[in-house]
């Protein structure tokens, strides 16, 4: 079940929201809790139970880190507890890689290739993953308190709002909202009023972009003209962010609707100007975990330049593959952890001395091609992709065209526009315009402002209603993280 689909928008969520809030209030933790395993159950299955295990191992771990006090039974517990949360993780998300990578090696020597059945990637399972570990971690580190009533924990790791697709909750950002937090009027209509915004970068932008950016990369990139695969190219690019960053705003609106405050995960990272700066605008959420968890623990920036390039490839190696088990993750995070150190080195003064929109266009080509090894299922089909963007696709290079139609026109330009802050600018200019402005104009103008906010969001709403209604395409990019 995911966010943006007639059974979850018109069943489970009201059903939900109904049963929470007539439940007594000391009863409404083991209520969200049995809502999120059964919207998770829903399209899993018994792999609910992979997370119900989960739940159980981290809650005990966290108690024998706190029970004991001597240093060296501490990291025992602790390491015996990040060895528990990543053997899930190899086994189901990097299992057939392995296999298949032992078995070049072992065709190399002429040696009988190892047969598994293949394995079922359980949804989420990154996400609450590395939640799970943040927990025992924090509660290690003293950075959070043991929590003693495993519903509670269940309650963190489980809670469907962002669960499947993020952001990445830290325990110690939501311990005290877990045990108490309140909902009122205003809160629950800042809820509703991100969830749906959220709905709308999901169904009206990414889902278009990427009915476009499917039909572009589904064919022989050897076949592809320059344009056509630049448009592919930007499709995607648009497809990810509203995606992502859509989902991210319905979980956040969720949270907020049931009483918890979760940190942002995205703030317009195609504004960038450098791909330090894109990294502190994309997937927050994920790059403070690796931050804070291995990044830092490793060193950080403090033994040297050398140590620091070497974590941030490492940093970055790893944030690959927790995306996805091939090839082309990994060289996207080296892609990206490449240009990390080379910025650090030099490239980044040398950068801030050129003319903003260069250095605007530097990061979106950075991005832009890594995206392409992100999209491709092969690393063959990403180079062949890229000698398209290039054109060096031969003679043939004009046998795949896309019609870019009105409709997609007006998509992409939209795209363009709500991937930069103008809703905050209109904030802003708001906010100047009262400034200058007395009495009775104060509360015209609070009024029309108020009630064009109340047009987009049902306009939003139904718009996207209407287009789910109707079965249009509407994938789920994340069964791969």
């Amino acid at each position: 079940m995911v966010f943006s689909s007639v059974i979850f928008l018109f069943f489970f969520l009201p059903l939900t929201f109904l049963l929470y809030f007539l439940s007594p209030k000391n009863l409404r933790n083991l209520f969200l809790l049995a809502s999120s395993l059964i919207f998770y159950a829903w399209g899993e299955g018994l792999f609910v139970l992979i997370m119900l295990v989960s739940i159980a191992g981290n809650y005990v771990a966290g108690l024998l880190v706190d029970r004991f006090n001597k240093s060296t039974h501490k990291k025992l517990i602790l390491t015996g507890a990040i060895f528990f949360n990543l053997a899930f993780l190899s086994l189901y998300k990097y299992g057939n890689f392995i296999t298949d990578n032992l078995n070049v090696l072992f065709s190399v020597f002429h040696m009988n290739p190892v047969i598994i059945d293949p394995l079922h990637l359980p949804i989420g399972i990154s996400f609450f993953t590395f939640q799970a570990m943040s927990y025992v971690i924090d509660v290690y580190r003293k950075e959070a308190p043991v929590q003693k009533n495993p519903l509670n924990i269940g309650l963190y790791i489980a809670l469907f709002p962002q669960l499947i697709a993020g952001p990445i909750i830290r325990y110690h950002d939501v311990a005290k909202q877990i045990v108490h937090r309140t909902v009122n009027r205003k809160k629950f209509a800042e809820g509703v009023e991100r969830f749906v915004l959220g709905l709308g970068k999901k169904v009206l932008i990414a889902n278009q972009m990427g009915l476009i950016a499917d039909q572009v990369f589904s064919q022989t990139s050897a076949g592809l003209s320059t344009g056509t695969a630049w448009i592919g190219l930007l499709c995607y690019t648009f497809q990810i962010y509203f995606d992502f960053s859509g989902y991210s705003d319905m979980a956040i609106g969720l949270g907020r609707m049931f009483g918890f405050r979760f940190l942002e995960n995205f703030n317009y990272p195609y504004i960038s100007q450098s791909v330090q700066e894109f990294w502190r605008r994309w997937h927050i959420s994920l790059s403070n975990w690796f931050r804070d968890y291995l990044y830092i623990p490793l060193g950080g920036n403090r033994k040297g330049p050398m140590r620091t390039y070497v974590n941030l490839v490492i940093v970055f190696l790893l944030c690959g593959l927790w995306h996805g088990a091939s090839w082309n993750f990994v060289i996207w995070g080296l892609w990206h952890g490449l240009f990390l150190a080379v910025e650090r080195v030099g490239l980044s003064a040398y950068i801030k001395r050129i003319w903003f929109p260069f250095r605007h266009v530097y990061l979106l080509f950075v991005v832009m091609i890594g995206w392409v090894f992100f999209r491709s299922e092969t690393l063959s089909s990403s180079l062949s992709y890229i000698s398209a963007l290039f054109g060096l696709s031969g003679k043939n290079a004009t046998v795949h065209q896309i019609n870019v139609d009105s409709h997609t026109t007006v998509v992409i330009v939209a795209a363009i526009v709500f991937s930069m802050p103008i809703f905050k600018v209109c904030g802003d200019l708001k906010d100047k315009v009262l400034s200058h402005t007395e009495g009775f104009q104060v509360s015209l103008f609070n009024g029309a402002a108020v009630l064009s906010k109340v047009l987009i969001i049902y306009t939003v709403l139904y718009s996207s209603i209407l287009c789910l209604s109707a079965g249009v395409y509407n994938p789920f990019i994340y069964f791969r993280f």
